[in-house]
């Protein structure tokens, strides 16, 4: 025969483990971005092209794809953050697709290069590729240290959440490519960085899908 309710309770009161309450989702948030600003800041004048960005700066469109890909990277990042815990409207998601549709518009005016060009060696990569690969190598370790902070909420439906940071990871390494690249555009570049963006959203949707991936460890 099953134990009583009361039985139950006092079983489970017996056993529970103190809980550490989170600090907010904006202050969380901050912080992590604050961590990743420090970061950037000792890594970027070893990445900087400095004459390239001064000359690409003074492009009205440019300023405008810079902003709208930080504002996105940053919007992403707070929705996933709002989104991991249980009680928070699903209209999070919301926040990063003003910037997010800023970003589609301008970038079509700002990486040159094709995906594939040809050169002495015959048909080769160009340099849209290496943007792909740069998102993707940004990605990875902002990913880690994003996933390391949001699976402390135990978010009930992980995989939005793992889609917003991703989104969001996505746009900050977006961002950071923008310090060391090309000033005109096409439409085939653009379409690499919609492909590495996807290509970070997917995989962490996917990873979010396998078991306690963002569920965090006893405390």
């Amino acid at each position: 025969m099953p134990p009583s309710t009361d039985l139950l309770i006092e079983r489970l009161a017996a056993s529970a483990e103190p809980v550490h309450r989170l600090r907010p989702p904006w202050l969380r948030a901050s912080l992590w971005l604050l961590a990743v600003a420090a970061a950037a800041a000792i890594f970027l004048p070893f990445f900087m092209n400095v004459p390239l960005f001064e000359k690409k700066i003074a492009h009205p469109e440019f300023v405008l794809e810079l902003t709208g890909t930080l504002l996105t990277g940053l919007g992403a990042v707070f929705a996933a953050f709002y989104l991991s815990l249980p009680d928070r409207s699903p209209a999070w998601a919301l926040l990063p697709l003003p910037p997010l549709v800023l970003w589609l518009a301008s970038s079509g005016y700002n990486c040159y290069r094709e995906w594939i060009v040809f050169g002495d060696k015959g048909w080769q990569f160009g340099e849209t590729a290496d943007c792909f690969v740069t998102i993707l190598a940004f990605s990875v370790p902002l990913g880690l240290a994003l996933f390391l902070v949001l699976r402390r909420a135990r978010p009930l439906a992980p995989v939005p959440v793992a889609a917003l940071g991703g989104l969001g990871i996505a746009g900050i390494s977006a961002f950071l490519l923008q310090f060391n690249h090309p000033v005109d555009a096409s439409f085939l570049d653009l379409g690499m960085h919609l492909a590495a963006v996807c290509t970070v959203v997917l995989l962490t949707s996917l990873a979010a899908r396998l078991p306690r991936t963002l569920a965090a460890p006893p405390r």
